[in-house]
């Protein structure tokens, strides 16, 4: 198993133009030099002062990851398979597609390899062009080709380099979401240093560095940060088009490089919906952005080569049901409260149906499975019934996918970030509320959106957005807490902007009888100054530590066992094993594999589970028909799942493959009562003992304390 052990012997040695002013009763202009040169000066002053520290502050964040990843596994020292080894799971699955570009004689021969794969799935033909979101790994592998760079750095820095320059836009692109949305940069220097004293909750990248997520999320951070500008009210017409311009560009990024794209998108459609219905978003701007969503998705779509699991999603459907409602159901906005409220109603109900009408027709036109697997654990997180089936259950079983844990609150609040989260999120959704009351009982006034009369609650459509945006993806990290990494980022900003926002301020101090504007100025200004110099205090000496803790990569049982297939297996050899392994085997020897984590296909699950019959009860000549009917010649067998005690009974890899085989589980505990005893012993402890049967089609080539690799005979 890989370890990081410590080293030894080595010793430590404001934004826009388009800025709205302020409420009179909280212009800063007050403070500032008369005149509108003066004016002009101080905000172009501004401009590059908190436009220099967006790019220092990306670029120091960048930096910051980097020499943590250098660090932890002394990547420039280890060898070439060590560090391959170290893109753990699919990490190594994507980076080799990277490594095989480069590899390939011509950039035309890399092409064809990779629409005419027949290495990734054996005894398959596969365009994993089509199949997976790789055209990254392609770009940048045109990129290293091209420029004149490779006598300065090798093919592996210029990947990595790559993706901690992203974060370095993705810091920037949150920093300039806070000041869009407060006004002042100093609003984004907060969020930037939250977004880095909660590293551990806020980003993954030094260690899983070719996760897809981490290509798609500095984009995500574009398109929020554009959409911010865009909902602003009063644009100039050549500023709103750059504007939808970037939405467009970010938003087709995002989709072409995670695969789950489709439904951080569709989270973004539902706050759309939210606000458009409740009158709070200007419906042409909320038409603008469904488009540029459908016409992303069909433009991936179509670099994909029509894959079928982007045309059957909901997002699509959901986008077209929402268009077709708007031309059935007319006045939706006019009319008393309960009158709307009854029209918002059925326009949610009639909404509903349509998106679900939609996507069950498209689905069986295209036949579409490949992501049944994951409404079936949504259907059993959720508690909509239980399962035995083996794709959801292995999903439910992974920490990744569970609740999120208690104690990042606890993370949180020790860098003040979520009692000020909290903070503005109560006053933000009683405004909301109250705007959203007053927007369903005036029939009579056609005020536009984002501009109510003196003296009555407001809340701007950009920071609306913004709320409901927070809120759903809050939503989506409680229950999920792999996807906690795209709500806490955003509460980064959502947090920075409130205590920054002179709106906030006013409407505090108004409600305790303490209204002044010289006391909003110091408050927006002033506690945030006091959070950033508690953080500086509090973790600027833990940051120093940290990056001065030298460690180094150690796993030398998977070193051991790559370099034995190097030598020691023909180059066609197609081995069988882990989903999590045979992406390291794929990277590292070039080999054929028989599985993979790439689990977004029927196919390749149901062959997956046939693979990992290796690990249930089951006969010696069941796993060999098994195996060789997808042409393996090795089979990896890892202690560490065939004795797993990771995860407890009823969630260990064995204990599904019993279930899912109606077998009773292993050790003390309950089964259900139509649980059967198994016919035979757990294959991977039987065949340790050389029994005659085992003998006959598995012969031990390789083994150390961690893998046992078998050949299998051919005979049948």
């Amino acid at each position: 198993m890989m370890s990081i052990r410590q080293r030894r012997e080595i010793r430590a040695t404001e934004v826009s133009e388009d800025f709205p002013a302020q409420e009179e009763n909280v212009k800063l202009e007050n403070k500032l030099p008369s005149g509108c040169t003066s004016r002009r000066l101080w905000k172009i002053l501004s401009l590059t002062i908190g436009g220099t520290i967006a790019l220092c502050i990306g670029l120091l964040t960048s930096v910051y990851l980097a020499t943590l990843h250098e660090n932890d596994l002394w990547f420039s020292n280890i060898k070439e398979v060590e560090r391959e080894i170290s893109f753990r799971t699919e990490c190594g699955l994507y980076y080799s597609y990277y490594k095989q570009m480069l590899q390939a004689p011509t950039l035309v021969q890399g092409f064809h390899g990779l629409i005419y794969d027949n290495k990734t799935e054996s005894m398959k033909t596969i365009n994993l062009l089509q199949r997976m979101n790789i055209y990254q790994e392609v770009f940048l592998s045109i990129l290293y080709r091209v420029l004149p760079i490779q006598k300065y750095l090798e093919p592996v820095y210029f990947y990595i380099y790559t993706l901690f320059g992203l974060q370095a836009i993705y810091v920037t692109a949150l920093y300039i979401t806070s000041w869009l949305l407060s006004g002042t940069w100093l609003s984004g220097l907060l969020a930037a240093f939250w977004y880095v004293t909660n590293r551990i909750d806020t980003t993954r990248v030094e260690f899983t560095i070719p996760l897809r997520e981490n290509w798609a999320l500095p984009f995500f951070a574009i398109q929020i940060a554009a959409i911010t500008y865009f909902l602003r009210p009063n644009l100039q017409p050549l500023s709103e088009r750059l504007t939808l311009l970037a939405i467009f560009i970010s938003t087709f990024l995002f989709s072409l490089t995670w695969q789950f794209n489709q439904f951080m998108m569709l989270m973004q459609a539902l706050v759309l919906f939210t606000l458009d219905s409740l009158d709070m978003l200007p419906a042409v701007k909320a038409t603008w952005l469904y488009g540029i969503q459908i016409t992303s998705l069909l433009l991936v779509c179509i670099l994909q080569f029509f894959n079928s699991m982007i045309l059957g999603s909901l997002l699509i459907s959901f986008n077209l049901s929402v268009f077709i409602a708007r031309k059935l159901q007319k006045n939706l906005k006019t009319g008393s409260f309960l009158n709307r409220l009854g029209k918002l109603l059925l326009h949610l109900f009639m909404v509903l149906c349509l998106t679900l009408f939609l996507n069950n027709i498209i689905k069986k036109i295209l036949n579409l499975k490949s992501d049944e697997h994951i409404f079936k654990f949504l259907k059993a997180k959720f508690g909509l019934g239980a399962t035995r089936d083996f794709d959801a259950n292995l999903y439910l079983c992974e920490e990744a996918f569970g609740l999120l844990p208690f104690n990042t609150f606890g993370r949180l609040s020790d860098t003040l970030l979520f009692y000020a989260y909290v903070f503005v999120l109560s006053i933000t959704v009683t405004v909301a509320f109250v705007v959203a009351f007053h927007n369903l009982s005036d029939s009579t006034s056609q005020q536009s959106v984002g501009k109510t009369e003196k003296g009555t609650v407001n809340l701007k459509p950009e920071t609306a957005y913004n709320l409901i945006h927070t809120i759903l993806f809050g939503f989506l990290a409680l229950s999920t807490m792999r996807m906690k990494y795209l709500w806490t980022s955003h509460m980064c900003v959502f947090a920075s902007f409130g205590l920054c926002s002179p709106e906030i301020w006013e409407l505090l101090l108004k409600s305790v009888h303490l209204y002044n504007p010289k006391r909003i100025c110091i408050m927006r200004y002033s506690v945030p100054i006091l959070i950033l110099l508690y953080l500086c205090y509090k973790f600027w000496p833990g940051m120093m530590d940290e990056l001065s803790e030298l460690r180094e990569f150690y796993d030398p049982d998977t070193v051991e066992l790559m370099n034995w297939i190097n030598s020691n297996t023909p180059r066609k050899a197609v081995f069988a094993g882990s989903m999590q392994l045979l992406a390291g085997v794929k990277l590292c020897t070039g080999r054929t594999l028989t599985n993979h984590p790439h689990y977004e296909d029927s196919s390749l699950r149901e062959r997956t589970r046939a693979v990992y019959q290796i690990y249930a009860k089951r006969a010696p000549e069941e796993v060999h028909a098994l195996l060789r009917s997808f042409g393996t010649d090795y089979v990896i067998l890892e202690d560490s799942i065939c004795y797993e005690r990771r995860h407890h009974r009823g969630c260990r890899l064995r204990d599904l493959l019993d279930i899912a085989n109606g077998h009773m589980m292993d050790g003390p505990g309950e089964n259900d009562p139509d649980l059967k005893p198994a016919d035979h012993p757990r294959f991977c402890e039987e065949i340790k003992r050389n029994l005659p049967p085992y003998v006959a089609h598995f012969t031990r080539v390789f083994q150390n304390k961690t893998f046992h690799v078998y050949k299998l005979s051919r005979n049948k």
